[in-house]
This record gives structure tokens, sequence and C-alpha cells, in this order.
């Protein structure tokens, strides 16, 4: 079982249940979903990094995970709207590729203020992903035939649409980060690690931290401004000066 951060909800108990396991998290009251729906003006450039930042350093299927490309898994995973083109073609061997897809279809909600692929059967979304990347091949998905669902279902021939035409708001930076998530092959999606390096994180705007994003509300309230900082982070004050919560950093501080 994959090691679970707590930056973003803590893992509290795992139990098996029938032939799979039941995982139990800390009570969530929402979640990024409803900070999107309810909010009343469009995430800033620096909210959506800092949420692209938390999702990037927090992800992952919580299930085992071999590189042997032996272990067979269900296709059924991932809510529909965030699920990879190979899960629709109903594969069942594949990799961290199919979170790193998810992470991109979030980060374009994020850019849009809405759903990038909503589709309300497997079929209608295996459509959207289509009508958006166009209709993929063997040339720029060579292992496409060996997918279990190839066959059952033909497209026709369409061209890609510009991703800059499908986030027109977003800045060519975040454009060409979204481009290296949403590809077809598996294996040619940007990995978490090397997406946190990317320009877009360091070029201004810089993310907002944790404690300034939309603050998430159930019952369609809107979502609500964290507090602001009441002072600024400089690289030449100690640690325990820079920070917002000292007692995040009292356990590492070393008196000199």
């Amino acid at each position: 079982m994959r090691k679970m951060k707590t930056l973003v909800v803590k893992l509290k108990d795992v139990f098996p249940h029938g032939t799979g396991f039941v995982l139990v998290f800390e009570y969530m009251i929402s979640d990024l979903s409803e900070v999107i729906r309810n909010s009343e003006q469009p995430l800033t450039d620096a909210q959506v990094k800092g949420y692209m930042l938390m999702l990037l350093k927090d992800f992952g299927l919580a299930r085992v995970f071999t590189h042997d490309g032996e272990r067979l898994y269900s296709h059924q995973v991932a809510t529909r709207w965030y699920r990879a083109p190979e899960l629709l073609y109903g594969a069942r061997k594949y990799d961290e590729g199919v979170d790193l897809w998810a992470v991109g279809c979030i980060f374009a909600e994020l850019l849009n203020n809405s759903p990038l692929f909503p589709g309300e059967n497997d079929i209608e979304q295996l459509c959207c992903v289509l009508r958006v990347l166009g209709t993929p091949n063997q040339k720029i998905w060579p292992e496409i035939t060996e997918l279990p669902d190839y066959n059952k279902i033909s497209f026709k021939e369409k061209l890609p649409i510009p991703l800059e035409q499908v986030v027109p708001d977003a800045s060519p930076q975040a454009v060409q980060l979204l481009k290296q998530f949403l590809v077809y092959p598996s294996k040619q999606r940007v990995q978490a690690a090397q997406a946190l390096l990317h320009p877009y994180f360091f070029t201004p705007p810089l993310p907002a931290h944790h404690s300034e994003l939309p603050i998430p509300q159930r019952g369609g309230k809107k979502a609500h401004q964290g507090p602001q900082h009441q002072r600024d982070f400089h690289v030449e004050q100690p640690l325990e000066e820079s920070v917002v919560n000292l007692e995040l950093v009292a356990p590492y501080v070393v008196d000199v």
C-alpha cells in the first residue's frame, strides 16, 4: 500500500470487504469541486497554482502497485470525468499515468471553472476526450490496439482542438503544462516530480499559500477566502520567523 501523506486528507483505517478493501479517511466537510462550483468569481492564477501544488504533492490511487506489468486491475476506477482514456478502453494493466491524467483534468477545470470532459456515461466520456484531443491512432498511441475495448467501437476521424482555445484565459505556461498531462500514451505524461519543477509554478503570480485558498463550504454556500498572511515570507529571515504557524516548524528548528 502506498504511504499516504497528510497534505490533503488522512487515511485512518483499511479493512477488507469482499474482494476489495475499504479505506476510511478523516471526515472532510467538502472538496475542491465545491470551491469551483460555488466560487463567486473565477479562481486567481495564484490560487490555481496553490491547489495544483497540493494535488501534485499528494495524489495517487490507494492500491498495491507493481512495475512488472502483469498485475490486473479494475478499469472501473476514478470518477468518470477524470478517467484516463486507457481505462475507458477497458485497460486492466495500467500505471500511475491514470492519476496524472486526472490531475490534468482537474487543472483544466481550475483554469476554466468548469469540467473539461463532463461525460454522462463511458462512451460519451470517450467522445468528450476525442472531441478535444482528436481521434487517436497507432502513430500517436501505439498501444491503443492492445486495449480490450479498442475494436468494440469506432469513431470518425477528428483533429484535435488547440488547448489554447479550450482554456482561453490560461497563461502560455499553464497551457504548456496542461499539454504534458493530457496526452494519450500513459508513459508520455509528465511525472508529478517533473511537473512541480515546471516554470509555471515559478513565474509571478507565485502559488498562494494553502491558508490563502478559498475554503470549501457545503449546502450551496459560497466558498470564502482563507485568512490573509499577516506578514510576508523573506528568504533572508530565519525559518521560524517566516512562517504563519510557528508550531509547524518547532520540531525542526535547531538552536546554534
